[in-house]
């Protein structure tokens, strides 16, 4: 009874599965108090309210060909754990088989009346089946298992980066947008100033000087619109390889809208374990390994298969008579006595795998913590340098104004007009450059966390105040003429 006992249920030779789980703090460092760490949101990025961006991202997950790869690549595992766990089972096989044969005239043994030219035909099925007693079988089809829940999470790692890309590059698309709002509105006014210094020098009331250096502010703010019209370019093609499409044919159209800030949650290093598809694919990669050692083990004792074969031969096709029946039934056993250290250096190979697999777990709930913090600190110092860069652009607008006003009264001259606007033009892209930078801090705090999170409803989003320097400066240059 107990051999049947050992044969039906078997033992296993897998370690005792235990992860080198890192100590994690009980929360991050310059965590918000604002929202709450929930299940992820498959729909992340809708927390950004852009239309468009949540019309490209659904055209990822339908025609980007990087995803269609993982998915194939995902289909194929399922299909090699499903092949693993028929070791489970037995594996029955019909055979047949009808052939000619010659024997040869100088056969040893050979008797007279037995033919040189005879039949054999066959018809039949084989059965065959390993009984796992030290739990072979099991440990390879539980590896594959793992390595298959693994490449479920390797997917869905794969889709959430892909989005966070497009959302990436669809940020900083609209920020240069913002950009060159500012920029063409700018050139605008620069070009009231160029033709306002013209004007001045005709009436010899200016130096030709102050036409030099308006000619130069306006071009070089030309050329910064030029070198925007290229970046965004850049983006705009790589978002079209993003959605599966041809970038000769694709566009974006521009929006000079400043995207909301979503809210931000309380996050603690237990989220991110929860979370996180890479965190759980490495999990799930170290108990594959981890089934491995078991197998690897399992090979040092014997191995025990039954076979049953059963059928009908005969040397012509009357097969079916029952005195043509066949059959055979009965263990095969293998016993491992030499083999020059083979299934030790497999042992080892085993061990040595699920200790890279665990390390490699430790470090990807490390680097996961690491990149939460990294981000919450971000939107954290962003925060407070753009409430500074508002604050000097408010400043520099007012300088601009100013500077504006005495070189029309004659009071100063175009030079100090020249630094104020140009350091007024610099804070305004700084402050929309902070703004998109939050953004971009925002989408990597939500891949770090595993893809969003959701929140109690908020009051309306903050958003940059992106407006160029004040029209009241475009109507004094119109006016100012003398």
């Amino acid at each position: 009874m107990g051999a049947i006992a050992l044969a039906l249920g078997g033992c296993a030779f897998a370690p005792r599965y235990a992860l080198p789980t890192p100590s994690l703090s009980a929360k991050f460092k310059d965590a918000t108090a604002e929202g709450a760490a929930l299940p992820a949101d498959e729909d992340w990025w809708r927390s950004f309210n852009d239309a468009t961006l949540d019309n490209l991202q659904a055209q990822v997950d339908a025609a980007n060909p990087d995803l269609a790869a993982a998915i194939a690549s995902n289909a194929a595992q399922q299909a090699r754990a499903e092949a693993a766990l028929s070791g489970l089972l037995p594996n029955v096989d019909a055979v047949g088989h009808v052939t000619a044969n010659r024997q040869s005239n100088n056969r040893p043994l050979r008797s007279a009346n037995q033919p040189t030219y005879y039949g054999d035909n066959l018809i039949g099925a084989k059965a065959s089946y390993e009984v796992d007693i030290w739990g072979r079988v099991r440990d390879i089809a539980s590896s594959a298992n793992a390595t298959a829940e693994a490449a479920t999470d390797a997917l869905a790692q794969a889709r959430l980066e892909l989005h966070a890309e497009l959302a990436r590059d669809y940020i900083e698309l609209r920020g240069l947008d913002d950009e060159a709002k500012l920029i063409s509105d700018t050139i605008g006014i620069y070009r009231s100033a160029f033709d306002l210094t013209k004007s001045r020098l005709a009436a010899q009331i200016a130096s030709p000087v102050d036409v030099d250096r308006a000619q130069a502010q306006l071009s070089s703010a030309e050329a910064q619109g030029s070198d925007l019209a290229l970046r965004r370019a850049a983006l705009e093609n790589a978002i079209a390889a993003l959605v599966g499409q041809s970038a000769a044919s694709f566009t974006v159209a521009r929006a000079a809208r400043p995207l909301p800030l979503p809210a931000r949650p309380r996050a603690v290093p237990a989220d991110v374990l929860r979370r996180r598809p890479d965190v759980a694919e490495a999990e799930r990669l170290t108990a594959a390994a981890n089934f491995g050692v078991g197998a690897a083990r399992a090979n040092f004792f014997p191995r025990v298969t039954l076979i049953a074969l059963g059928g009908t031969q005969d040397t012509g096709f009357r097969l079916f008579n029952p005195g043509n029946t066949l059959g055979a039934i009965g263990p095969t056993v293998d016993l491992p006595l030499f083999d020059a250290g083979l299934r030790q250096a497999e042992l080892d190979i085993a061990k040595a795998g699920f200790t890279e697999a665990a390390e490699t777990y430790r470090s990807t709930v490390l680097r996961s913590v690491k990149e939460v913090q990294d981000d919450l600190s971000a939107l954290r110092w962003l925060a407070a340098e753009q409430r500074q860069s508002s604050t000097a652009a408010a400043a520099a607008r007012r300088a601009a104004d100013l500077s504006l006003t005495l070189y029309r009264d004659g009071a100063s001259s175009y030079l100090d007009v020249v630094t104020a606007q140009s350091t007024a033009l610099e804070a305004e892209r700084l402050t929309i450059a902070l703004h998109t930078r939050e953004l971009e801090s925002d989408v990597g705090l939500m891949l770090a966390l595993g893809g969003g999170w959701t929140t109690p409803p908020e009051p309306a989003p903050r958003t940059i105040d992106v407006t160029p320097p004040p029209v009241q400066m475009a109507r004094e240059l119109t006016r100012a003429k003398p």
